[in-house]
């Protein structure tokens, strides 16, 4: 992994926009692994490795019992990839990490809470659909789609392969359009991304990590306001609107001054 330390958010702007067709991933603390939300709940509360086959399996198994319940079509329940996607969606903990094909998207959701250096990760997807694990050149991306029948059961559910998958289910939610998102699926649960994909290279790093200053979240958080990029615009209901009140008390725009000036 190539790790790059941000000046300022135009060196942010110019460095991304050469990573193009690249999925992107926005955290907040720069220190955070490339965990998914599944991963680090087995590892924080479950410390027998052994069982979490099971437990994942039982995650699903439970969701499939009841989702149905609120669904007006529970054929989604069927398909795993967007069975995991609506368990995503709605909080569960899955093996998915949520990525975006817009690095600016992505800037967004590191730095909107950030109270200390965030980071963005950059991962050369159009080098990975091609690359295949170097242990085993069989496991090529068409191999091991998720979106096949029986393919997460056969070569995710297991952990046992050093593989990961990127790509959107058949069918998209406006959440995920919204985003530009896209998903990576790793093949175990007990290693970060960014040591899977060492499996893949033998060239250049497929990783870049933009550590962003704290210094800069002001200037960027503006940019990306007047991108149309808000909590609104990402989450387009109501949920979404209800969170970009947030960023709406920190701005202070030019009107907003005079018009204080004259209540004093």
């Amino acid at each position: 992994m190539e790790t790059i330390h941000i000046a300022d958010w135009n060196e942010f702007v110019a460095l991304s926009t050469e990573c193009d067709g690249w999925a992107f991933r926005g955290l907040q603390d720069a220190d955070w692994p490339l965990l998914s939300s599944l991963s680090r709940y087995l590892q924080n509360y479950v410390p027998d490795k052994s069982s979490w086959r099971l437990r994942e399996e039982r995650a699903f198994r439970i969701f499939r019992r009841k989702a149905h319940n609120y669904l007006p079509d529970a054929s989604v329940l069927d398909d795993d990839i967007r069975c995991l996607a609506l368990m995503q969606h709605h909080g569960a903990p899955t093996r998915m990490l949520d990525f975006t094909k817009s690095p600016f998207v992505a800037a967004f959701f590191a730095l909107e809470r950030a109270v200390k250096n965030s980071a963005v990760f950059a991962l050369d997807t159009p080098r990975l659909w091609m690359a295949t694990p170097i242990n085993n050149a069989t496991l090529h991306r068409d191999m091991i789609d998720p979106r096949v029948r029986g393919n997460f059961e056969r070569y995710f559910a297991s952990n046992a392969n050093d593989i990961m998958w990127v790509g959107e289910p058949d069918r998209m939610d406006g959440r995920l359009v919204a985003q530009s998102g896209t998903f990576v699926v790793p093949g175990v649960l007990d290693k970060p991304i960014d040591e899977i994909i060492q499996q893949y290279e033998t060239g250049p790093a497929m990783i870049r990590k933009f550590i962003l200053p704290a210094s800069i979240r002001k200037e960027a958080m503006l940019a990306l306001y007047r991108m149309n990029i808000t909590h609104a615009t990402l989450f387009p209901d109501l949920d979404g609107l209800s969170r970009s009140i947030s960023y709406e008390l920190e701005i202070t725009w030019p009107g907003h001054a005079m018009a204080a000036k004259k209540v004093q």
